[in-house]
């Protein structure tokens, strides 16, 4: 009895999905490591506490809960937003199971399924795999234009060559300075084409290089605000590539604000954190965090395309060029945006993948 018993608990433990087992007073009698990592505290303070003190849903859930314990029958939900009491909101799957043994009191057990990790990284791939395209879309574009814009640009050099008036050969110089124009504007379209040197690099002295950069250029009423983790190691990357990235966001976010607002440049580690197809143990978040108005809906999955802008003026450049020097180094680049609070978050990996 007492191995099956030891071999019941090493089960539950090795699971990745947070299981409860909660009596039928709804008093939390076990939970398995899994659970303690989602609910963000150890078993010996959760043990004996009911369920309405450890986890909330955005939807009713204990009269479902109350009838699956009536009627024995199990259930599942999905997509649940689940309020923790010691953590953030978490996006879950919900599976119900009702344990029904003679002359014991029944028992009901949870399994809570984290599914934000997964959005997540569905839409990261999307949003690559949309990109990709573009890019191969622009690529092809580009190579069409350039041909016949390069024998545009030689006849203008040939023909001003015949000219004997300055003022004629003021129209030549038009027609080889748009086309020089032209030429560098697909290259940025088509982003960096140089591979990153990398070296150890400290990513507060990138992030502190940028915060100087930027505060001598916008107006001192928009405040930018350190909130770092000093203890990140190092990372390999590109400095130049690095500052480039951080920049464009940063700058993007002062033209989000105006003439006054707040920037806040965050640092923080990230543990077992899957980029793309890889899973690394330690990753290096740098949050730009601004109180702007926000990006609209409707931009919001189309901002790291090249030539979209959600502003008057704009190239729609800075996002597709940071992401394309991000993607060089394995890493990602995420927002998100509400009215008052808008974050973009630089993720690059410290440690290689599992």
């Amino acid at each position: 009895m007492m191995r099956k018993l030891q071999i019941q608990q090493r089960v539950l433990g090795g699971l990745s999905v947070a299981t409860l087992l909660f009596d039928a007073r709804f008093t939390l009698t076990f939970i398995n490591p899994a659970g303690e990592l989602l609910l963000g505290i150890s078993a010996r303070h959760l043990l004996g506490q009911p369920i309405s003190e450890l986890i909330q849903f955005e939807a009713p859930i204990m009269p479902a809960l109350e009838e699956a314990l009536h009627s024995r029958h199990p259930f599942t939900r999905h997509e649940m937003t689940l309020s923790i009491a010691h953590s953030e909101e978490q996006m879950v799957d919900l599976t119900v199971i009702p344990l029904i043994e003679a002359d014991e009191e029944p028992e009901l057990l949870l399994e809570l399924t984290p599914i934000n990790n997964l959005l997540r990284i569905a839409r990261e791939e999307n949003r690559q795999a949309q990109q990709t395209a573009t890019r191969e879309m622009l690529r092809g574009l580009a190579h069409e234009i350039k041909n016949p814009l390069g024998g545009l640009r030689g006849a203008a050099q040939l023909l001003e060559k015949q000219l004997e008036t300055e003022d004629l050969k003021e129209y030549t110089g038009v027609i080889i300075s748009e086309a020089d124009r032209l030429k560098s504007l697909l290259n940025r379209m088509l982003g960096p084409n140089t591979l990153p040197v990398k070296t150890g690099v400290n990513i507060h002295e990138v992030v502190e290089r940028v915060r100087n950069l930027v505060s001598v250029e916008v107006d001192e009423r928009i405040r930018l605000q350190r909130d770092y983790d000093p203890s990140i190691p190092d990372i390999e990357a590109d400095v130049d590539q690095l500052v480039q990235a951080l920049l464009n966001i940063v700058r993007n976010a002062c033209q989000a604000l105006g003439e006054e607002g707040l920037i806040i440049l965050r640092t923080r580690v990230e543990r077992k954190f899957t980029i793309g197809q890889n899973r690394h143990n330690l990753v290096a978040r740098i949050d730009i965090i601004d109180n702007g108005p926000g990006i609209d809906d409707a931009m919001k999955e189309k901002i790291f395309f090249p030539m979209v802008s959600g502003r008057a003026g704009g190239s729609g450049l800075g996002l597709s060029i940071a992401q394309s020097l991000i993607d060089q180094h394995e890493g990602v680049i995420e927002c998100q945006s509400e009215p008052g609070q808008t974050r973009f978050s630089i993720l690059l990996p410290i440690q290689s993948s599992e």
